[in-house]
């Protein structure tokens, strides 16, 4: 192997913040955080979703909100539409 070509691989913590779940794996991520876990210090990265989270994994199907994308496209911007018309 070439010497100073290759990136660090190394043990990172990585923190699904949708489930609260830490998963220890080796990455090459860079980081600029560290956080203790289970007495070590790790580079630590936040993920908005990981298997643990993701409705594919876990079966079960999150509604982030009431109505869908276009009922609250036409809720915002529905007036300049109909601005237009006579």
């Amino acid at each position: 192997m070439r010497k100073d070509i290759h990136p660090n691989y190394r043990e990172v913590l990585f923190h699904d913040t949708n489930a609260d779940v830490y998963f220890l794996t080796r990455s090459t991520i860079a980081t600029k955080t560290t956080r203790e876990y289970e007495g070590v210090e790790y580079p630590y990265y936040p993920l908005d979703i990981s298997s643990a989270s993701h409705p594919f994994y876990t079966g079960e199907q999150r509604q982030a909100t009431n109505e869908g994308r276009v009922a609250s496209f036409n809720k915002r911007f529905g007036a300049f539409a109909n601005r237009g018309k006579k």
